[in-house]
């Protein structure tokens, strides 16, 4: 179980992000592809900095790194999307104000280049919180995001993933899941100089998904949650699981009545409940005070984080 904590007194902003989390073997990544996702990971970090240290907004500044990290095959979102059963690319994500409480989401999408932006339409400029496929593509086509053909989110690894996965399920009983293609959400939280905080999430699901299925990342209070009177969170794992004990929320609610830290909120939910339920993945979350954590039951989680102290750093394992 690994426990990051970062603390910060008086900070005037704070980043933290993530790009999925999992049961990853150090020699499975070589040297040259380890570079490429710490060079991803610290561009996305710069990206929201340069925002937030000229007094731009969370909201703006996690929309734009989790669009960096969706424009990326690196990552399971957007460009490097899974594919679910049908061979096809369904995309999910969701972003909260902690300020206002508002929030949007959106899910099953297709043909929007940006999801995380979507999600923000549908926040800003609807009077619903969650849309889902030809509705949300309709709403984001309306309010003039960017669409592209399904074909742009192909990647050939990915690809391959798919393929393979079909190839295990010959034979196997109905439902079955491999445990090593749950993960790869991507995911921000940020603290401006106002003191709000903002979340972000943004995924393409799980390898030869069912049924139109949907994980925790589209919805609030599971895989992405933010309030100012208390943290914001993104979450990436077994999503299943992130719903049924409503993650990013719990964590929230455990600091506001409880008057537990973040970080050991943060422990608690994910390196107790979740490990005694056999549930893998982790979170990076912000408190109001601009305190980071990265908590994650995994051998490891693609994260990052930059404050205006001049801290920051990116990882991949326990490291």
């Amino acid at each position: 179980m690994i426990s990051v904590a970062v603390s910060q007194e008086n900070s005037k902003y704070a980043l933290v992000i993530h790009g999925g989390a999992g049961n990853i073997a150090k020699e499975s990544i070589n040297e040259q592809q380890r570079e490429e996702y710490l060079n991803k990971l610290a561009n996305a970090l710069k990206v929201g900095e340069d925002i937030l240290g000229a007094g731009g907004s969370s909201l703006d500044a996690v929309e734009a790194v989790v669009k960096m990290l969706e424009d990326s095959p690196l990552f399971n979102a957007g460009k490097g999307a899974v594919f679910n059963i049908e061979g096809k690319n369904e995309l999910d994500a969701s972003i909260m104000c902690g300020n206002t409480h508002n929030a949007g989401a959106v899910t099953g999408l297709t043909t929007i280049k940006n999801p995380i932006s979507a999600a923000r339409a549908v926040m800003e400029n609807s009077p619903h919180v969650f849309l889902s496929g030809k509705g949300a593509e309709t709403f984001a086509y309306e309010n003039g995001l960017e669409m592209v053909d399904p074909g742009y989110f192909f990647d050939q690894r990915r690809w391959d993933q798919y393929r393979q996965h079909i190839r295990n399920n010959v034979n196997r009983r109905r439902g079955y899941m491999d445990e090593n293609l749950k993960m790869g959400t991507v995911g921000a939280v940020a603290l401006d100089m106002e003191g709000n905080i903002a979340a972000a999430t943004s995924t393409g699901g799980m390898t030869g998904k069912r049924y139109g299925r949907i994980g925790d990342s589209p919805i609030i209070g599971a895989g992405n949650y933010a309030s100012n009177l208390s943290c914001g969170v993104s979450a990436t794992g077994h999503g299943e699981f992130f719903i049924r004990n409503m993650v990013a929320y719990d964590i929230a609610a455990r600091m506001h009545y409880a008057g537990q830290s973040l970080q050991d909120a943060a422990r608690e939910v994910i390196s107790v409940n979740l490990v005694e339920q056999e549930a893998n993945g982790g979170i990076i979350a912000i408190d109001k005070d601009g305190n980071i954590v990265m908590e994650f039951n995994t051998t490891a989680m693609f994260r990052g984080y930059v404050n205006s102290e001049g801290k920051r750093g990116a990882w991949i394992f326990e490291d």
